[in-house]
């Protein structure tokens, strides 16, 4: 429920947010009416996912350490299995925007100066940047075993150290030290908040700590808004000086822990709710599609936004009366046209549910499967997030800057092309005579012991 609600609220946030003006640049409804930003207060659900990852994560290794034979290839084996449930529908999503990127470089859309070719130059970078959220998961997966182990002999005391680390660091970037030290945060932050999934997985999460964790987290983050340098807005927006997300700030980390820690307090009464069968084969039916959906709306958003533009209809200005009663009826056609993509697609989003070959007999491994499941892990999470900031125009191949340097669409693409590959070589050769397949719960896979049927 929490995976396909949050899910549900990012969809909502983002159609609400986009718009295009006038002159035919995208914008953010957040940046023209800056009174609306207290709102991510409550819409940056991004923390649920990651809560909801720790959970699953968990049951997945425990799964994990029971079937596999040996040590040896049991991480390779887990993080194949967590890459390739996110990257099958994100290389179907990919192949199609650097088709649209081709054809619209081809075609003469991206050239010039018109309203026409800035809206594609733009809709060409700003649709991928939702891939962030694929690399930092993966980046998530990758680190699991081993917060797992520190989970299982420090407890709560690994988040309590993320926490500290964090802070040290914000401390650090916004007391004058180097700007690249910021970039720890994509690790300290977002594992911080995987690790609770643990602590929800061992039961540690009861109500009553949930709603310390509520008051605590939001209070926390309200001062730190309130002293600055945070901005009030726990999204990304544009021109920012100081950014909530990138890289995450302490005051995104309190947000997180304090809706993590609603859901932890609302945990009976979903509960409740969910024991109705009707309400559990909703959440069901929905779950396989989450992904999918994820990925392509914000595709719908364009289509539909260019669509109108095309057809002479013009948006309200933001905010106002007409703008407000206008999102519901806008709502609904984003909805049939990204049902229509989500159709289309999610077949990536399917296929064996499986993490590799456990054998009861002789299996060939390669020799070092686990260090090298590791780099192509790193390897890819780079690419993934490279591909996010300088988007898909191949052709147009434009510089953008990443970390340390510039860096094109083609660099981007070649470097997630090396990773997968490597993920590709951790997977052990079978013995033809004995083998039988381990199947390992997916991120949507949660327990449903004691639900109905």
């Amino acid at each position: 429920m929490l995976r396909a609600g949050s899910l549900l609220v990012v969809v909502l946030g983002h159609w609400l947010m986009v718009d295009i003006t006038a002159d035919g640049h995208i914008s953010n409804a957040l940046v023209a009416v800056p009174a609306l930003q207290p709102l991510t207060w409550v819409l940056q659900v991004m923390p649920l996912f990651f809560l909801v990852g720790g959970v699953a994560h968990a049951h997945a290794l425990e799964s994990l350490d029971r079937r596999w034979p040996s040590p040896r290839g049991r991480y390779a084996a887990f993080v194949r299995s967590r890459a390739t449930r996110l990257l099958r529908p994100t290389a179907a999503f990919l192949v199609a925007w650097v088709g649209l990127g081709v054809v619209a470089h081809l075609s003469g859309l991206t050239s010039g100066s018109s309203d026409r070719a800035r809206l594609a130059r733009d809709a060409l970078v700003l649709v991928p940047q939702l891939l962030w959220f694929v690399g930092i998961y993966l980046g998530a997966c990758a680190f699991a075993p081993l917060m797992r182990r520190l989970h299982l002999r420090f407890g709560v005391w690994v988040v309590l150290t993320l926490v500290a680390a964090a802070c040290v660091v914000d401390a650090v970037r916004f007391g004058g030290g180097p700007e690249l030290v910021g970039n720890l945060q994509f690790a300290l932050v977002w594992l911080a908040l995987h690790q609770l999934g643990f602590l929800w997985r061992d039961g540690l999460l009861t109500p009553r700590i949930g709603a310390l964790m509520a008051v605590g987290g939001y209070a926390t983050m309200a001062l730190l808004v309130g002293l600055g340098p945070y901005p009030v807005s726990m999204v990304g927006l544009p021109g920012e000086a100081v950014s909530n997300m990138a890289p995450p700030t302490v005051a995104l980390l309190a947000q997180g822990v304090g809706i993590c820690g609603v859901a932890a307090a609302l945990h009976p009464l979903a509960d409740r709710v969910l024991a109705r069968p009707r309400v559990w084969k909703g959440v069901v039916l929905a779950s396989p599609f989450a992904m999918t959906a994820f990925l392509w709306h914000l595709t719908a958003l364009m289509v539909t936004l260019l669509a109108l533009r095309a057809l002479g209809v013009t948006q309200p200005a933001v905010a106002t009366v007409s703008w407000w009663l206008t999102r519901p009826v806008l709502f609904v056609v984003l909805g049939a046209v990204t049902s229509v993509l989500v159709l289309v697609f999610v077949r990536f989003d399917r296929g064996p549910r499986s993490a590799g070959a456990a054998a009861t007999g002789p299996v060939e491994t390669r020799r070092w499967p686990d260090p090298l499941a590791a780099v192509a892990a790193l390897v890819t999470f780079f690419g993934i997030l490279m591909v996010s900031i300088v988007g898909v125009d191949i052709l147009g191949n434009r510089a953008v800057f990443f970390l340390v340097g510039d860096v094109t669409p083609a660099v981007a693409f070649g470097v997630l092309l090396c990773g997968t590959g490597l993920l590709a070589a951790t997977r052990p050769r079978e013995s033809a005579r004995r083998r039988r397949v381990w199947h390992d719960r997916t991120d949507d896979d949660l327990p449903t012991e004691g639900r109905p049927r």
